[in-house]
């Protein structure tokens, strides 16, 4: 069933669409501060292996993009989505094992990096199949509102999910977070189970993707600068905390969160009306400030602001460059479209783990955050150039 509706039904349908993924994503959020801390303190091993178990998952999630793609456009979205969240599930019961007091350090970390991988793909599927799926619902010219909403379910459950994971490290240890993890998807399951799907594409022309990616990569490119910055949070805020003797480690996801949230329902319209470029420029703008308070902050106050204004900016980012890409193809290449667009934020996630990682090693975890603002505004910096070639073409036409 295809519908482009902004009517009652279809918009009860995006809306429940969106509360099925906030309610999983929390499968991917709230290993995120628990799984650092595991390796490090419950495994022994280091800063770059704590990076690497969480970058892994992203890094799987890239070279998945353009397969969740294709099935989201050939075999439909809710398809895509049903199978996102089964890995989801997978993938945090294999993490689980990890725990287990039998196993030596260095085979508990396999076993841990096997379910992240399976996370990995099943964040893939989920996420191309949940944005494609919402569009199909409300329709391409509303592109930029549902890219908004998908990304406040995503960014509030990554809030929510940062405490939540110490919380139930702290009363249940690491298995029992993850096995709270694994139930959340399989409720995601249940859920979307009765929802109508929109209309795949599976006998329509395809160029190649590397054809497809030529179209997008300098929006990509945006967002994958403006990643960093949320990595580096996700990854180390919590480590920085601890080495500095800190309280409230575990608020700079919330802090984050609630950033982002608050701009996505408070903006989320403002890529479909004054377009992607401004609002994203604006966005990494403020970013880079964030990241940089984080790095120059001598107390914990100031270093929960650099994440709240982290959030602020990273908040449009995505949609607003998601907007372009959606009018850049047609509608049978719109989810491999927004596959291989998702992989440039997957792949900043994916690299500033153990990148990062190798910093923190040898300069302390401040630098990582310095890095994140770099990154921030040379993204401001290609978001103007794009700008200005679009003011040339279209003086030129």
């Amino acid at each position: 069933m295809t519908t482009s509706s902004s009517g009652a039904p279809a918009q009860a349908r995006l809306l429940l669409l969106v509360a099925v993924l906030f309610l999983s994503y929390l499968c991917v959020a709230i290993p995120l501060p628990v799984v650092p801390v595991q390796v490090t303190d419950g495994l022994g091993l280091g800063n770059l292996q704590a990076g690497l178990a969480v970058g892994i998952a992203f890094l799987a999630t890239i070279l998945t993009r353009g397969l969740a793609g294709r099935v989201s456009d050939r075999s439909g979205a809710k398809i895509a989505v049903q199978r996102g969240l089964a890995l989801y599930a997978a993938g945090a019961l294999v993490s689980l094992l990890a725990g287990l007091a039998s196993l030596a350090p260095v085979t508990a970390f396999v076993v841990l990096l096997a379910g992240r991988l399976l996370v990995g793909l099943g964040e893939s599927l989920a996420g191309v199949g949940v944005i494609a799926w919402g569009i199909g619902i409300a329709g391409p010219a509303r592109a930029g509102r549902v890219l908004a909403l998908v990304g406040a379910a995503i960014y509030g459950a990554l809030g929510l999910g940062g405490p939540l994971g110490l919380l139930l490290m702290d009363h249940a240890g690491f298995m029992g977070a993850m096995a709270v993890a694994a139930l959340l998807p399989c409720l995601g399951l249940i859920a979307v189970a009765a929802m109508p799907g929109v209309a795949p594409h599976p006998d329509a022309a395809r160029p190649s993707f590397l054809s497809v990616m030529g179209r997008i990569w300098r929006h990509g490119l945006i967002v994958c600068l403006q990643g960093i910055g949320f990595a580096a949070i996700g990854a180390f805020f919590v480590l920085l905390f601890l080495n500095r003797g800190w309280a409230h480690a575990g608020l700079g996801l919330t802090a984050f969160g609630a950033g982002f949230v608050l701009v996505r329902i408070l903006f989320g319209h403002l890529p479909d009306r004054l377009g992607g470029l401004p609002v994203a420029t604006a966005s990494l703008a403020v970013e880079a400030v964030g990241q940089i308070l984080i790095w120059a902050a001598p107390t914990p106050g100031l270093a929960l602001a650099g994440a709240f204004l982290t959030g602020l900016g990273c908040s449009m980012v995505f949609p607003a460059m998601g907007r372009e890409v959606v009018h850049l193809v047609p509608a049978h290449l719109r989810g491999t479209a927004l596959g291989g667009f998702s992989a440039f934020q997957d792949l900043a996630y994916g690299l500033t783990g153990p990148l990062a990682g190798l910093v923190a090693d040898r300069a302390g975890y401040g630098p990582v955050f310095l890095i994140g603002g770099c990154a921030a505004g040379v993204g401001v910096l290609i978001a103007l150039l794009l700008r200005r070639r679009r003011r040339h073409q279209t003086v030129a036409a």
